[in-house]
This record gives C-alpha cells, structure tokens and sequence, in this order.
C-alpha cells in the first residue's frame, strides 16, 4: 500500500511554541488525537512499517546517512553512561537511585549531544521529548509512554528532513536506530531495575514496548512460511523484532506464557497470518498507547 509523504518542516522559526507537557488527562489524549501531529505520527509508524516488509535482522545498511550515524553513535555514547554510573548498593525497593544520576548526566549534557545531530534553533522543539524517551528519572519508571517519546522525537527529525525521507532512511530507523534504542533501554531496565510504566499486568501486551511489536510484525507482514504461531517454540531466531521483543519477556519473565504474557499467547493461537496480526496491533495501539501522560505534545 502506498502511503503519502510526510510534510515538511522547513522553518522552525515560524513555528508558534516549543513542546510543554500538555497532556495530562483522557480528555487531553482526545484532543492530541484530533491534532495534525496525532496525524503526522500515525503516517510516520505505518511508513516505518511498511519500509521493513520482507526484512530480517541483522540489517545492513548500504549507505547509511550522516544523520544515521550519528544517532547510532549518540545510543552507544548513552550506552556507557551505564558503565560509568554503576547501580548504588544500598538496599532499595523500587528502582535504583542511581538511575536519577544517569538521567541527571542526560539532562546536563543534551545540548551537548543534541547538537551533533541538528542546529541549535532546532534543539528546543526536539530536546522534551528526547529526554522522556528513557525513561522517568523521578518515579523510575519506564513504559510504553517513554517509547512514544522517543518515536515522536524521531518523527520531530523526519518532519525536519534531518532524517531523509527515503525507503533506505526510514528502514534505517527501525532495524539500526530503533533496535538500538530497544537495547539500551532493556540495559537500563536491568541494571536499574525500572518499574514497569502503566502496566496493564497479565491483560497488557507488554509492560514496556509496543512498537517492537507492530515493526516486526510488519517485517513478517508478507511471510508465509512463518506461521504466527511460531512463537510458541523456544528458542526464537532473532532475525524480527516481534521476535526480538517475545526473547526479551522470557528473559525477564518466569512462569507459563499464556499466563504472563496471555494477549501475546492469544495472538500466536488465533490469529490467522502476520497481516492481521500487524493491522490488529496498529488498532490496539491507537486505542491504548499514544497516551504518554508525561511526554511533551
């Protein structure tokens, strides 16, 4: 299916504000959701998805741009952050607090990092939601509203042409930039040991990613040699991220499938082929995940 381009934000200056957190109740999400950006976001994850139809991982990109490379750089430079700041070993319940210290680190050196990816008069109206995009640095938390963050940040470059609007760009962004950010995120997680965000518990689809979900199975979207169902057989290949992110639960999960992760068992059990299973997840994400209370808009 072709979809239309995405417009373009030549000037930034003519535009009227910088993102403030504006979305603070249902009704709020409502209103977002009648917004040109609501639009602009919805484009942006179908065209993402459609660049990556009949793709495995690991991908190689033939001639990644300068602002491929330098986003991949700038995850691998927050990757050893984590290095440099080990969790505190004091006894504490939720989380660790030396996460508040990493996030510290991210807030005092955004524009710093920022910059080696846009002008400085593009900085403002990108850096909100690139420092949601970790996580809650006060709750500890992380959540599929971080992930909305970090997708709306990128949208930010694409609108912005800073990432180029092309098949090869857009496939760079989900299977080098996103599994990327997946992986420093999953590091965090861990190390930190960050609460889920908005969990739906055992009825939720995942308790931090979504998105991961809806690109990989858009990578499967044509394939018929890969039943659905598929993922019930241990060990899964790591050549999707749909399963990509399964691997992740039963890394982090203990116990029955069906009974931790019972809409991802529904899916693998009675959903008919992957073309429905990534339409399906695109209704299920507009219906419950572009809600990040915290984020910017």
């Amino acid at each position: 299916m072709d979809l239309p381009p995405l417009r373009h934000v030549a000037d930034v200056a003519r535009l009227p504000t910088v993102p403030v957190l504006k979305i603070h109740t249902d009704r709020d999400v409502e209103t977002w959701k009648r917004t040109r950006g609501y639009q602009d976001y919805g484009l942006f994850l179908r065209r993402l998805t459609n660049s990556v139809v009949g793709y495995q991982l690991p991908w190689t990109n033939p001639s990644p741009s300068s602002a491929i490379t330098s986003m991949m750089s700038m995850l691998d430079t927050l990757d050893s952050w984590i290095d440099d700041i080990p969790p505190q070993q004091s006894p504490q319940r939720f989380g660790n607090l030396a996460f508040r210290t990493w996030g510290k680190r991210l807030e005092e050196r955004s524009d710093d990092i920022l910059s080696t990816l846009v002008t400085p008069a593009l900085i403002p109206h990108i850096k909100p939601y690139f420092l949601t995009s970790f996580g809650s640095f006060l709750r500890m938390d992380y959540g599929t509203g971080h992930e909305a963050s970090f997708a709306l940040f990128l949208l930010c470059l694409a609108l912005t042409h800073v990432f180029v609007p092309t098949p090869d760009e857009e496939r760079a962004l989900v299977l080098q930039v996103f599994v990327r950010y997946l992986q420093v995120c999953w590091r965090l997680q861990d190390v930190y040991r960050l609460e889920p965000a908005g969990s739906h518990g055992v009825w939720g689809l995942d308790d931090s990613c979504f998105l991961g979900y809806i690109f990989g199975s858009g990578q499967l979207r044509d394939q018929t040699d890969i039943p659905v169902s598929a993922v019930l057989r241990r060990p899964l290949p790591p050549t999707n991220l749909y399963f990509l992110c399964i691997n992740r639960i039963d890394a982090v999960k203990q116990g029955p499938f069906h009974e931790h992760s019972s809409q991802l068992h529904a899916i693998a059990v009675g959903v008919p082929n992957w073309g429905k299973v990534n339409s399906g997840l695109f209704k299920m994400y507009e219906v419950r995940c572009p809600s990040p209370l915290h984020a910017p808009s």
